[in-house]
């Protein structure tokens, strides 16, 4: 068994910034995704947005590429969003693109904090520009 500790903090949005990320949604899609960073073996430690992005603080193996597991997360998490919800709501889409950022383990912590209250940064406009710049998660 291999040892490792590898932290991203990721961002990415929904398409052209909607607010598809729904109250009745937000549950489903957040267990989903980390049901499948699991799976793909990665380790979630926060996970938090608004109706129009998420932040993911992960660990990520060494033997997967940050854009391997963006792709299966955003991929598998629309998809099954739109074909397991019977509701009449809006095509769930993610816009392409995403923004990284690479944690050192004494910075887990802070980032962890502010992925969980994202929407009491975003109603107090206490965000962090570096992570929130539209250009970082829209293209």
């Amino acid at each position: 068994m291999s040892l490792w500790r590898i932290y991203y903090h990721i961002v990415w949005a929904t398409k052209k910034r909607q607010p598809l990320i729904t109250p009745d949604r937000e549950p489903e899609l957040y267990n989903y995704i980390i049901g499948k960073a699991d799976f793909l073996k990665c380790i979630t430690h926060a996970i938090g947005g608004i109706e129009d992005h998420i932040h993911i603080v992960v660990s990520i193996p060494p033997t997967m590429a940050v854009s391997e597991f963006v792709k299966a997360i955003k991929g598998s998490s629309s998809h099954h969003l739109n074909y397991t919800n019977t509701t009449t709501s809006p095509k769930f889409t993610w816009q392409e693109g995403y923004g990284v950022f690479s944690l050192g383990s004494k910075q887990v912590d802070d980032a962890v904090n502010y992925v969980r209250n994202q929407k009491i940064h975003h109603s107090q406009g206490t965000t962090n520009s570096h992570l929130e710049q539209s250009d970082t998660i829209t293209s």
